[in-house]
């Protein structure tokens, strides 16, 4: 194990599209068991992903936050692979939708009748509590700088 190595390399991919890959000195996740720091030198890993926002210090220190809706992570000595079901860069998150996704998802959960789906209407509202705790994460970055 290199432990005095500054970078290792990280791909995020979702289902979709790669939305990250290059050499980072740090990533931040919420995992099933809670929050992890990832550096070069982590001991191998793999863990399921809660849904929210995922940190990146690039190589250089410049930090970036990410949107992912769950997912898994794995960690191996040269390499960290972040696979999402639905991640998302910054720019591409609408606060609006997803204060809206969250009062729907609030409501349902208030109104139950008739053939209620709770689970669904649950995921939806962490996924919304999540998205909208990656927005605040990027304010806060913005507003350090």
């Amino acid at each position: 194990m290199a432990a005095n190595r500054k970078t290792v390399t990280c791909d995020i991919v979702s289902a979709e599209e790669s939305i990250f890959s290059g050499s980072v000195e740090m990533v931040v996740v919420t995992g099933t068991e809670g929050d992890l720091g990832i550096t070069p030198g982590h001991t191998q890993l793999m863990t399921a992903l809660k849904p929210g926002p995922v940190r990146i210090v690039q190589e250089g220190g410049e930090e970036t936050v990410y949107y992912v809706s769950g997912g898994f992570l794995e960690v191996q000595p040269d390499r960290i692979n972040l696979l999402a079901d639905t991640a998302l860069r910054a720019g591409d998150m609408d606060e609006a939708a997803a204060l809206e996704a969250k009062r729907q998802a609030e409501k349902a959960l208030a109104n139950q009748k008739g053939e209620f789906d709770y689970t669904r209407a649950a995921a939806r509202l962490a996924e919304a509590a999540a998205q909208l705790r990656t927005l605040q994460a990027i304010r806060k970055k913005a507003g350090k700088r």
